[in-house]
């Protein structure tokens, strides 16, 4: 089942997707964060997911100061050059003030445990590491987040466990940027390359989702939560 929550700013306020599971509470929470495309059906699907495992899965609509409920698709040619251009427009700074009151609202929620986990993808992927390096999230688990080597000096702010997925041939993420994320992060968390993928290799119905290692990943994110969560 679901039901929208309302996040409150010193801005206004902005609309979270949430899907919870069927059975009693108390349960952990996981914050999805979106790629370009808005809350669409694809991350709609994954908060789903995470429902059905037992977990509450929070969506905020991170794009809501610039046009909030956007729902847009990979397939239509438009939608590309608008996604790109409210990625260029989206200030990350103030993404990641509204995340931190994302974490905090979710910890109140109506069986919540009071854990929240935070996953994201592509531009969710870059918002997840910044938000490891600066709000009190429990545990974060990153997809292939664009961006993540110009911010690489944050890693020392980074105490909660951190999970990191990236894809080997990811159009988006240079080899020079992927060696820089590999090498900071050795040691500091749990990393994962996948031979062979392209960017949004994980992104439901997509042109490059690849079966095989979106279901490792999501066994992979799964088991990273539950060791973090539970």
């Amino acid at each position: 089942m679901t039901e929208p929550v309302q996040i409150s700013t010193p801005d206004g306020s902005f609309a979270c997707h949430v899907a919870r599971p069927s059975t009693p509470g108390p349960h952990p929470v996981v914050v999805v964060l979106q790629e370009i495309f808005g809350v669409n059906a694809g991350i709609r699907s994954i908060a789903a997911d995470w429902a059905a495992k037992g977990y509450i899965a929070l969506c905020p609509d991170l794009f809501w100061r610039l046009e909030p409920g956007i729902n847009l698709s990979e397939e239509r040619a438009g939608d590309w050059d608008k996604a790109f251009a409210l990625y260029q427009a989206y200030d990350v700074d103030l993404g990641v003030k509204d995340i931190a009151l994302v974490i905090h609202q979710a910890r109140g929620l109506p069986d919540a445990s009071g854990k929240v986990g935070v996953t994201g993808y592509c531009l969710g992927g870059l918002m997840t590491f910044l938000s490891a390096a600066r709000t009190d999230g429990d545990a974060f688990a990153a997809y292939y987040g664009g961006g993540t080597d110009q911010h690489l000096d944050e890693l020392a702010n980074i105490t909660a466990p951190l999970l990191y997925h990236l894809a080997q041939d990811d159009e988006f993420i240079d080899q020079d940027a992927q060696a820089r994320i590999r090498a900071a992060l050795a040691g500091k968390a749990e990393l994962h390359s996948y031979p062979g993928c392209n960017h949004a290799f994980a992104r439901p119905g997509g042109a490059h989702y690849d079966a095989a290692a979106a279901t490792l990943a999501a066994a992979r994110t799964e088991a990273f939560f539950a060791r973090t969560l539970r």
